[in-house]
């Protein structure tokens, strides 16, 4: 009888004795699972963060800025030079929240080429180079661009502006609108004063690009960032 006992009392105890080791592995699995998924939502917050106030990727829809920036070129901008701001709503809602605009490291100035919010609609991006600031005077001449009465040295120093067409549209003969009304044609334009919080803007590709001088000026609040690179052509 104690003999019996003995043996049930061993075989219990090697029976317990497996129980254990399932635990501690079950443990070991839910607690790489959970690391696992610190880091991935670690890596989706920094990757948003970065978005968000540092730099964001960017392709190129139209021609307008050719040479410089082809059709389906994938750029980066930075979005801190300039100032980034917070989000209009919380991620992945439509709720607004109040915005705040990050101090920025310096302003736009002629011959950046940036990003920003259309002015005639929020929800779509544009990029164009910044050619003039507030309270400069834009006027074209014979497709030449003089800011307050100097020609632009920027575009004599940029290898990639074009001018498709050969003919040149009198100032009374343009054959599309030109903001503001009165203003011109395409390559006879002005000359206008950029109003105070504005840019004006061009696209490289001067004779194929829709830019202020057919939809007036950006207000550099809807300034988003200034082209860095081309990370895939």
């Amino acid at each position: 009888m104690n003999g019996y006992s003995e043996y049930t009392t061993k075989l219990s105890e090697k029976t317990d004795s497996g129980n254990p080791d399932q635990s501690e592995d079950s443990e070991k699995s839910s607690g790489k699972i959970s690391e696992l998924v610190k880091v991935a939502l670690t890596a989706v917050v920094l990757a948003y963060l970065l978005k968000t106030f540092v730099m964001q990727p960017f392709k190129i829809p139209t021609g307008s800025m050719e040479d410089t920036l082809i059709v389906c070129d994938f750029i980066l901008a930075n979005k801190f030079i300039y100032g980034a701001q917070s989000p209009e709503t919380l991620p992945f809602t439509d709720i607004a929240i109040p915005r705040f605009r990050l101090p920025a490291v310096t302003a736009p100035k002629p011959g950046d080429v940036i990003i920003f919010k259309f002015p005639n609609d929020p929800d779509i991006d544009y990029i164009k180079r910044c050619v003039a600031l507030e309270n400069q005077t834009v006027m074209i001449r014979e497709k030449k661009l003089f800011i307050d009465g100097v020609l632009f040295g920027m575009d004599s120093l940029n290898p990639n502006l074009k001018h498709e067409d050969p003919d040149i549209i009198a100032f009374d003969q343009g054959y599309e609108n030109v903001y503001p009304v009165g203003a011109g044609s395409r390559d006879n334009y002005g000359p206008v004063v950029v109003p105070p919080g504005h840019v004006f803007v061009l696209g490289d590709n001067r004779d194929r690009s829709y830019d202020s001088r057919k939809w007036g000026f950006v207000p550099v609040e809807n300034i988003i960032g200034k082209a860095m690179i081309i990370y895939w052509s």
